[in-house]
């Protein structure tokens, strides 16, 4: 089975001590795409014809920038641009056709330079290269909650997941595994994401609470990094945890 590919990195995000496992896959996937990018590979004919074509969405592209290696992200967006020039050129010259009618596609505007620029919004070479392996990641969870015993506990007692992620593991579930470890694996992610929803939702109210001069005194418990942990249960938001 091909999924066996990932148990180690799986693994790997379930033994830290985090907010979100599959934050932590999805963040690792994400650096490693970008360093990718930024190593040689933006000088391989291959890599710059489809960074040439597709870009960067607005999420990646400041990561790209924040990789220092601003001659390599310039050479990558130079020729991109001059590919875009050359395609709103070309398409500048359509004629725009009504919209409407039967046969006419749901996504279609009948304006063909608007239809590429909306196309172009959601195009990314970064986002392209995570996505198989991060779908493959999501069914590895499943794999190896129904194959492995381990896993299962580190499951149960992890910290839970954000609140995107919960609801991906929500859905997947009646399609990635068979009726002997279904019910048994949604009830254990309905419990340990809720209690652990709740115990960051208590941190952040005593994180708050803690402003009151009445409180000033008082110790801060485990609400000193409340915020940006709510931020990653809700949005995930995701910081890297320093170890302690």
């Amino acid at each position: 089975m091909a999924e066996k590919l990932y148990t180690i990195p799986v693994n790997e995000a379930f033994d830290m001590d985090c907010e979100c496992p599959v934050c932590q896959m999805y963040n690792k996937l994400q650096d490693d795409a970008v360093d990718f990018v930024m190593g040689d590979s933006y000088m391989e004919d291959d890599v710059r014809m489809e960074t040439d074509a597709m870009g960067f969405c607005e999420k990646h592209l400041p990561l790209l920038y924040k990789n220092q290696n601003r001659l390599g992200l310039g050479l990558i967006m130079l020729t991109h641009m001059d590919r875009q020039l050359k395609e709103m050129e070309q398409l500048s010259k359509n004629k725009v056709v009504k919209a409407g009618g039967f046969f006419k596609k749901a996504e279609s505007t009948g304006d063909a330079l608007a239809d590429h620029m909306k196309k172009q919004e959601k195009s990314c070479y970064v986002c392209m290269r995570m996505a198989k392996s991060y779908e493959r990641y999501l069914a590895t969870i499943f794999y190896l909650y129904e194959t492995d015993d381990a896993f299962r506990q580190k499951f149960a007692t992890s910290k839970g997941f954000c609140m995107k992620h919960y609801g991906k593991l929500h859905e997947m579930a009646a399609s990635s595994l068979g009726n002997k470890h279904r019910d048994e694996f949604v009830d254990k992610l309905n419990e340990i994401t809720i209690a652990n929803f709740k115990r960051v939702r208590d941190d952040l109210e005593w994180f708050t609470d803690k402003f009151d001069y009445r409180n000033a005194d008082a110790p801060w418990k485990n609400s000193k990094d409340a915020l940006i942990r709510a931020m990653q249960k809700t949005n995930s938001y995701f910081v890297e945890e320093k170890k302690k």
